[in-house]
Parts: structure tokens; C-alpha cells; sequence
């Protein structure tokens, strides 16, 4: 890790309330959240769908940007080096890591959290279960930047590589038998 590096927290939203869901939030002191669905809605939860979000999480003195670029649910390239990776869309999301907008909205994610002490969000409260996983791989392994996963009720995980994972030049490969 680089000397300095702000950590990043991830957090999932599950069936949290507005209210458990904010305090979760300043439990780790985020002032920003980047949303990383690919679609930013929920029908069974509305509060946090993104135009909501973007209303009541700045009164709760939080930011709130959508990063479609860092959405989940990637195409699976029918190459896919990933083959550590055993449920098809983590292999997918893997691929997707390797393109240009991954890339970018990845360093624009750790300049800015930098800045601000930032989590990224998607739906699922099970990290392990989610593409933040992934993205946590990118930020740990390439940017040197800790991540730790926010859990109810304010419980913070320090982020483990996923078994399989190797570095290559400047990018990931989850290849790694075992």
C-alpha cells in the first residue's frame, strides 16, 4: 500500500432503512458515496433509488454521484482468462476491469477518495456476494489503496484479496488455480 493512501469503504444497501442506512454511513465517517449499480433503483426499497438518494443522503451531510462505469452486470467475453472466477458474471465484471471506462471511473474513484472519505454502494449487503468485491481487488492490488467493507450494524472489514488473483503489468487476472 502507498504511504498515506485514504482508505475506501464499500457498503451494501440490503433491506436497510434510510435511517440504519445513514448511520452505517457516518459510522465510518464516509462523507461521499459513489453508487455503483448499473441500474440505480430499487422497487422493494425506493429510498434507494438514485433520485431519492440524491435528495435525502446530502441532507444527511453525505454526496451522492452515480458511476454507471463502475456498474455490475458486464457481458462475459467468450476468452475469458478469468477462469479462477467460478460464477459467470464475476468472470464477466473481471473482463470488464481490463477496458478503458473501467479504468478510468477506477482512478477517478481513488483521486477522489482521496479528497473525501468515500464508499461505494450497490445492493447486495454481502460484499463477497457483490462486484464491489471485485473493485476492491482493483483498488488494494493496483492503486495500493486500503478498502474495507461496511457491515451492520457499524462493523468494518478489512478487504482480502479473492482467492486467484494475480497482478499483471497494470492490470488483474483472476488465473490462479487453487
Amino acid at each position: 500500500m502507498m504511504a498515506g493512501m485514504e482508505t475506501l469503504f464499500t457498503v451494501g444497501h440490503g433491506t436497510s432503512s434510510q435511517a440504519d442506512f445513514t448511520a452505517l454511513l457516518r459510522s465510518a465517517g464516509v462523507t461521499s458515496l459513489v453508487d455503483v449499480r448499473i441500474g440505480p433503483g430499487s422497487r422493494k426499497h425506493p429510498h434507494f433509488g438514485k433520485d431519492l438518494m440524491a435528495e435525502w443522503l446530502p441532507d444527511a451531510g453525505i454526496g451522492y454521484r452515480w458511476e454507471k462505469r463502475l456498474g455490475g452486470f458486464r457481458k462475459l467475453p467468450p476468452d475469458s482468462p478469468d477462469t479462477a472466477l467460478r460464477n459467470e458474471s464475476f468472470r464477466a465484471y473481471a473482463g470488464y476491469m481490463r477496458t478503458g471506462d473501467f479504468l478510468a471511473a477506477a482512478a477517478e474513484l481513488v483521486a477522489g477518495s482521496q479528497a473525501v472519505r468515500t464508499a461505494i454502494m450497490c445492493s447486495e449487503t454481502l460484499w463477497w456476494r457483490c462486484h464491489r468485491r471485485l473493485i476492491s481487488d482493483h483498488c488494494l492490488l493496483l492503486a495500493g489503496q486500503p478498502v474495507e467493507h461496511l457491515m451492520p450494524p457499524g462493523k468494518a472489514v478489512p478487504h482480502v484479496p479473492t482467492k486467484g488473483v494475480r497482478v499483471l503489468g497494470h492490470e488483474l487476472r483472476y488465473d490462479v488455480a487453487g
